[in-house]
C-alpha cells in the first residue's frame, strides 16, 4: 500500500484509496483460512518456510519448458508483502529469503497465517481478508462461506486479472478443486 502511494505521488496518477482494515486471526473465517492453505500452501504446517517439493516441482518444469509456476510458501508470500517492495528480481528473492529465515524462526505459523491473510493482495486497492470479504461479498471476514471463501483463494495467483464475483471456468475448476482440499487442511 505504502509502495502504490509512493508511486502514484511521484507520477501524479490518481491515487486510489485502499480500502484496510486488520482482523485477529480469529476474526477471519476458518473457512478462508483452510481455502487459502489448500490452494497456497498445503504442507504450510510441515515445512520452515520453504516447501522444497514444490520447488523442485517447479524446477523441473522450467527444465521441461512448461508453464512457470510459483513454488511460495504462505511465509515467503508474507515476507513480500510485508518487507519488500513489489518488483521481481534475485535480489529481491534472496531478502525474501531472508525475511522467510527470521519470522519462522520468531514467530509462529499461527501468527504467520495472520499476517499474511491481513497483507495479502486480493485486487485493486484491496488488501487482506476483511477488504475482500467488504468489497466481493458485502460481509465481514468472519461470515465468509465455504464458496466465498474457496473463490477468494481461488484468484490469489492473479488477483488483478482474476475476478470473485465474475469468475471464469478456470477459476470456478480451482474453486472445486480448493473446496475438495479443504477438509484436509487443519484449522490454525
Amino acid at each position: 500500500m505504502v509502495w502504490e502511494w509512493c508511486i502514484k505521488r511521484v507520477t501524479q496518477e490518481n491515487y486510489i484509496e485502499f480500502s484496510y482494515e486488520w482482523r485477529d486471526l480469529d476474526e477471519i473465517s476458518p473457512n478462508l483460512r483452510r481455502a487459502v492453505l489448500a490452494a497456497e500452501d498445503q504442507r504450510f504446517l510441515s515445512h520452515n518456510g520453504f516447501d522444497f517439493i514444490e520447488l523442485k516441482k517447479a524446477v523441473d518444469d522450467i527444465k521441461a519448458g512448461k508453464k512457470r509456476r510459483g513454488a511460495s510458501t504462505i511465509t515467503m508470500q508474507a515476507a513480500r508483502s510485508l518487507f519488500l517492495v513489489p518488483w521481481r528480481s534475485i535480489i529481491r528473492k534472496a531478502i525474501e529469503a531472508y525475511y522467510t529465515v527470521f519470522m519462522e524462526l520468531f514467530w509462529g505459523k499461527k501468527r504467520i497465517l495472520e499476517i499474511y491473510l491481513n497483507t495479502v493482495d486480493w485486487g485493486i486497492a484491496t488488501v487482506g481478508a476483511e477488504a475482500a470479504a467488504q468489497r466481493y461479498f458485502s460481509c465481514s471476514a468472519k461470515d465468509l462461506t465455504k464458496p466465498q471463501a474457496a473463490i477468494l483463494a481461488a484468484i490469489l495467483p492473479s488477483p488483478h486479472t482474476w475476478s470473485p464475483t465474475k469468475p471464469e471456468s478456470y477459476v470456478r475448476a480451482r474453486q472445486k478443486r480448493i473446496i475438495r482440499d479443504m477438509r484436509l487442511m487443519p484449522l490454525l
